[in-house]
C-alpha cells in the first residue's frame, strides 16, 4: 500500500480577508478607545440635534422652522471628528505601539490588510454617524416639532454617509501615511474643518479659493449647502480627497518597511 500526503493549499483571498475583517472588527469593539469616541459622538451630534431643535425658530433666516434633518445634518459637522478619531485610531495604534510587525506577519498579503483595515472602522464610523444623526432627527421632531418627512430624512442621511465615508477613506490615507495619531488628526482637522472656515475669513481672494479646494468645503456644502458650488463640485472634492489619500496611504502599507 502507498501512502499518500495529501497537501493543504494557501487559503483563497475571500478567507484571508473574512479573517482579517473579523480580526480588525474585534480589535476595533475591543479597544476602549473606540467606546469612548462613540460615547464623544453621541453626545455631540445629540446634544447639537437637541439645541438646535430648541432654537429652531432663529436657525433660518427666514424665521420658519427648519426640517427636522437639519439637526443630524448639524450634528454631524462636529460630532464626524470623534468618529474619524475612531478610524485613526485603528489604522495608527499599532505603528505607536510596535503590533504592526505582528499583524503584518499574522497577514501577509498587504493589498488584503488594506482593504480589511480600510472597510471595517470606515463602516462601522459611517453606520454609528448615521444612527446618531437619525437619532437626532427623531429628537427634533419630538422637541420642536419640526417637520418630518420620510424622504427628506433619507435624503440628508445618504448624504451625512456620503460625507462620513469620504472622511473615513481620508482618515484611513492620512493615517496610514503618516503613521502617526497625533500628526494625522491634525491634517485632518485642518482639512476638514479649520482651514474651510478660517482661510476665506482672511478676506484675500487667493485665500478664499483655496478654501473652496479643501475636502472640508465639500463636506460642509453636502451638510449644510454652502459655500456657492454645484453638488458635482461638492462631491469630486470628497471623492478626489479620498482617492488621493487612500492611494498614498496605501503605498506606504504596501511598499514601506513595517518601522
Amino acid at each position: 500500500m502507498t501512502a499518500t500526503t495529501a497537501r493543504v493549499g494557501d487559503p483563497g483571498t475571500p478567507t484571508v480577508l473574512a479573517r482579517a475583517a473579523g480580526a480588525e472588527w474585534l480589535r476595533l469593539r475591543t479597544v476602549r478607545t473606540s467606546w469612548w469616541c462613540l460615547l464623544a459622538a453621541t453626545v455631540t451630534v445629540v446634544g447639537i440635534g437637541v439645541v438646535m431643535a430648541f432654537d429652531a425658530e432663529n436657525v433660518t433666516a427666514t424665521g420658519e422652522l427648519p426640517p427636522a434633518p437639519a439637526a443630524g445634518e448639524f450634528g454631524i459637522m462636529l460630532g464626524q471628528f470623534a468618529l474619524l478619531v475612531l478610524v485613526l485610531l485603528a489604522v495608527t495604534q499599532e505603528y505607536a505601539s510596535g503590533a504592526i510587525t505582528p499583524t503584518l506577519q499574522w497577514t501577509p498579503r498587504r493589498g488584503v490588510l488594506l482593504a480589511a483595515r480600510l472597510g471595517v472602522p470606515v463602516a462601522a464610523a459611517t453606520a454609528a454617524g448615521v444612527l446618531l444623526a437619525l437619532v437626532a432627527d427623531i429628537a427634533a421632531w419630538f422637541i420642536a416639532d419640526l417637520p418630518f418627512s420620510p424622504g427628506e430624512v433619507a435624503g440628508s442621511l445618504g448624504r451625512i454617509a456620503a460625507v462620513l465615508a469620504a472622511g473615513g477613506v481620508l482618515a484611513v490615507g492620512v493615517g496610514l501615511l503618516l503613521r502617526s495619531t497625533a500628526g494625522a488628526l491634525a491634517t485632518v482637522f485642518l482639512l476638514q474643518l479649520v482651514l474651510p472656515f478660517l482661510l476665506p475669513a482672511f478676506g484675500v481672494e487667493w485665500m478664499a479659493d483655496l478654501g473652496e479646494l479643501l475636502p472640508g468645503t465639500g463636506a460642509i456644502w453636502t451638510l449644510l449647502g454652502e459655500p456657492d458650488m454645484t453638488a458635482l463640485q461638492a462631491g469630486a472634492l470628497l471623492v478626489g480627497w479620498a482617492a488621493a489619500a487612500l492611494a498614498a496611504g496605501g503605498w506606504s502599507l504596501l511598499r514601506r518597511d513595517a518601522g
